[in-house]
């Protein structure tokens, strides 16, 4: 669903109050945290989508890697997860099998465990985690708890949607579909852990199906302050500028255009098909960090050795009209 339509739809239902919830809606964070003791909060999270791609085992990891993505950018660590599947009757079992073991890999490698899940039978497979996790209270990372002069680092690089629809198309070439795949595959736990003893790291959100720009908006909408983004500094993977100049957009980049708009200023000539780049949804994106312009240059490289596009996109700065600004 889209994010204007999703507001909508949100806005007449009722809010939940509890001392012990941390973290909930009013702030779009990627997860809900709950306080169960001094020292230990739960992380709560769902995710679930149709297939990116073709291949039942990729499409299983990538769905997952997706899911447990929200954990590592609230600053926690995955613990259980539960399977949620819906597949056509006359889905193959190999296939049906190969989804879940893509999933069950992945949750493997990030230190989790699958206790279960529910599945439903439909005409178009979709497949994700319900994924519970841990954190200590103290160490939240919530998504809108940047500060003036941070520095915006992200940790993969973006253009996934357009990949995808190229991949349908039959466009992109074996390079550039592998390099997508990796990406998309790619835990977000290397990056949280080769930071997570650094000081200066204020804020963090996972960049997914609201784009670059999106998820930026987020982290600053009521704060009074703005996101300074260097669109030339924006990793962008193997074929997306090309993708983006063929037209290969895919419907979630107008919905993401429509309701950002007005919150972006842009403060040079940019093409458009640079924007389209900038407004692609996201599968399975990275993280993004807001961190003390002083620490900034530690963090980043700490990330470098795990994340070989990880790059400082921008900078936050006194906001005006307009919560993003993109040079």
């Amino acid at each position: 669903m889209g994010p204007d339509t999703l507001a909508q739809v949100l806005r007449s239902l009722p809010e939940f109050s509890d001392p012990n919830l941390l973290v909930g809606f009013d702030t779009a964070d990627d997860a809900a945290v709950y306080k169960l003791t001094d020292e230990l909060a739960l992380i709560q999270t769902v995710d679930i989508f149709p297939p990116a791609v073709d291949d039942p085992y990729e499409y299983g990891q990538i769905a997952a890697a997706n899911s447990l993505s929200d954990v590592w950018a609230m600053g926690g660590k995955a613990r259980l997860c539960m399977n949620i599947l819906m597949y056509p009757e006359d889905m193959p079992p190999d296939a049906v099998n190969a989804i879940l073991r893509g999933g069950y890999d992945k949750v493997m490698e990030a230190g989790a465990i699958v206790v279960g899940g529910h599945t439903i039978k439909d005409d178009i497979p979709k497949y994700g985690l319900c994924v519970s996790g841990l954190v200590h209270p103290d160490k939240i990372l919530k998504n809108n708890a940047i500060r003036e002069n941070d520095i915006l680092i992200l940790t993969k690089a973006i253009g996934t949607g357009l990949l995808i629809n190229a991949t349908k198309g039959e466009i992109a070439d074996e390079a550039q579909y592998k390099s997508g795949l990796d990406s998309m595959v790619c835990l977000n736990k290397y990056a949280a852990e080769a930071v997570q003893d650094l000081d200066g790291i204020h804020a963090c959100t996972d960049v997914t199906g609201f784009s670059i720009i999106g998820h930026s908006f987020e982290m600053c909408e009521g704060t009074g302050l703005q996101a300074l983004i260097n669109h030339k500094k924006v990793p962008f993977l193997p074929g997306a500028e090309d993708f983006a100049k063929m037209g290969l957009v895919p419907a979630a980049t107008y919905a993401n255009r429509r309701y950002l708009k007005k919150h972006v200023g842009l403060l040079s000539d940019i093409p458009e098909y640079i924007t389209d780049i900038l407004y692609d949804p996201q599968t399975s994106g990275g993280l993004l960090y807001s961190v003390d312009q002083n620490n900034a240059p530690y963090v980043l490289e700490a990330l470098k050795k795990v994340c070989p596009y990880a790059e400082a996109i921008g900078k936050i700065v006194k906001g005006n009209e307009h919560p993003i600004s993109i040079i």
